[in-house]
């Protein structure tokens, strides 16, 4: 009986993801105290397929090491700065996030500041609870016909960018990625970041953290802005060099800030503080309850259909794999796998290059997670620990080009993968396909047609095509007590290069194998598994 799924849910959760995990038949563990117990987290996680995740639960190198069954994290919320994405990767470990779930919220929250700002509302609420009427001290101005720039325009800069130009503002928007379409159908101007320092009124950033956008709100940058502007971050500490901004609020070179997020969290101390024209809140961009039930339910479900199916959804790691597609996918991905073990264990020398090409139907799918499949395959006889997950990543590292190449149906199948391996000292290559049975099978190697279902233990030898071999060959596994349970061949031409592929019950012992090699013309023989 398989074993079903297990899923430690290690922070404060909605109840609802954890009746989803219940009814899509998964084991789960809802103990929101260990997110805050790194040791007693230690000594249980290895129990455990899937990890459920907040913010205070730190997914480190060493709990992982702790981790031999971990396949998923799910992170309830957009931010994944407490989860080692590089060692969830190197051990094969999806990391998912919900990117979408707090949209709204962290947008609505970013209006609501830019409105406090403008209109002083909170050091106007502490003025009048003290029992002052101070009117004159308190002037504000107005939203509607000033220019907002949007520093990030994806999904939270977008919706944003919607509620600002409900209210009568002009938007602007900086990001690389923005193309002019989607700037037309967001009915924002997109600019390059000098143009929007210098014409915005108000500055909101909505992009992730990363070496790129790290203080991107320099003092070098602060300096260009127009002043009298306005800043706000609800995105991530760090993308504002905070000790400037403080200075340009001194100055008045900035007229007010609003920040939800802080170069350090919890923030105890900060440059911002304590300022007149400052307003901060404690990192509550998506703290609603409609929100955190959104992030529950969707990490939840994510996790459930990658563990049950095989779909992959928001992966920080990996390509996606939608739930219509894994049953598709898993075939070709075994058979990229395969296919990249056997050339890989035919392999000596270190690898240049991978080369596949996609035929037929195969070509119309998702190929990435093949590639990747395949990429284990090739280099897992020289790098034990490399997976799906980390094969990508581990080939640029070792300076190996992958290079993928789609193109139509040839011949009798109708989906085809052919895989070259490009070594220092020569190429080799195999195709393969998938027939109606799921099963995959080798249909080329070196050129020569065959037709070969791969099994555990195999025997690769390759020798010329010259008459009283194969009686030899399966004489010699007779004597050996080697049971064969297939024997499929192939050559180029009468008397020309022959291949043997051969299933046996058992791993081939090297007196064999070296006995292999001294029957007359045979020039390679290799034991292979899988």
């Amino acid at each position: 009986m398989t074993r079903k799924p297990r899923v430690l849910i290690s922070d404060a959760l909605s109840p609802a993801a954890v009746q989803i995990f219940k009814d899509r038949g998964i084991d789960v563990t809802f103990d929101a105290s260990l997110g805050k117990d790194k040791d007693k987290l230690a000594a249980v996680i290895g129990e455990y397929d899937g990890l459920a995740i907040r913010s205070a639960t730190k997914a480190t190198a060493k709990l992982l090491e702790s981790a031999p069954n971990l396949k998923v994290i799910g992170r309830a919320g957009i931010g994944v700065d407490n989860v080692d994405i590089p060692a969830a990767t190197a051990r094969g470990i999806i990391v998912m996030n919900t990117p979408f779930g707090n949209s709204i919220t962290t947008a609505e929250h970013a209006i609501a500041l830019m409105f406090a700002l403008a209109r002083q509302i909170p050091a106007a609420d502490v003025s009048t609870q003290a029992g002052k009427w101070e009117k004159n001290r308190f002037m504000g101005v107005e939203l509607e016909a000033k220019t907002l720039g949007l520093i990030g325009a994806g999904n939270i800069g977008s919706i944003v960018a919607r509620k600002a130009i409900g209210i009568g503002m002009k938007v602007i928007a900086y990001d690389p990625y923005l193309s002019a379409d989607r700037a037309v159908q967001m009915g924002v101007e997109k600019v390059e970041l000098d143009a929007l320092l210098a014409r915005a009124d108000v500055i909101t950033l909505h992009v992730p953290m990363t070496e790129q956008t790290k203080n991107i709100l320099s003092a070098e940058a602060l300096a260009k802005t127009k002043k009298g502007v306005r800043i706000i971050n609800c995105a991530r500490g760090g993308l504002v060099d905070e000790e400037a901004l403080a200075a340009a609020l001194k100055s008045g070179h900035v007229a007010g800030a609003a920040f939800d997020v802080f170069s350090v969290e919890p923030a105890e101390t900060n440059p911002l503080f304590g300022l007149d024209n400052v307003i901060c809140t404690p990192h509550l961009g998506a703290s609603t309850n409609e929100a955190q039930e959104n992030v529950a339910l969707q990490v939840a479900e994510q996790m459930a259909d990658y563990l049950l199916n095989g779909a992959i959804s928001n992966a920080v790691n990996f390509p996606s794999i939608t739930a219509e597609e894994a049953p598709k996918l898993k075939p070709f991905v075994a058979l990229g796998e395969k296919l990249g073990s056997f050339l890989g264990q035919l392999t000596e020398a270190p690898v240049k290059a991978i080369r596949i090409r996609y035929e037929g139907e195969v070509g119309t799918l998702n190929v990435r997670p093949i590639t990747a499949a395949a990429i284990t395959g090739v280099l897992r006889p020289f790098l034990p620990e490399i997976n799906m997950v980390n094969a990508p990543m581990t080939a640029k590292e070792k300076g190996i080009s992958v290079d993928e190449v789609k193109r139509s149906a040839e011949g009798d199948y109708e989906s085809r993968i052919y895989i070259e391996v490009v070594a220092e000292d020569m190429p080799r290559h195999a195709a393969g396909t998938v027939y109606q049975d799921g099963k995959p099978r080798i249909i080329e190697i070196r050129q020569i047609q065959m037709d070969a279902e791969f099994a555990p233990h195999m025997l690769y030898v390759r020798n010329d095509d010259k008459p009283g071999f194969i009686g030899r060959f399966g004489s010699l596994l007779g004597e050996k007590g080697i049971n064969i349970a297939t024997f499929n061949l192939g050559r180029d031409k009468p008397g020309g290069d022959a291949i043997c592929f051969v299933a046996v019950d058992e791993a081939i012992p090297d007196d064999v194998l070296n006995a292999i090699h001294a029957i007359p013309h045979v020039k390679r023989a290799r034991r292979l598994k899988f």
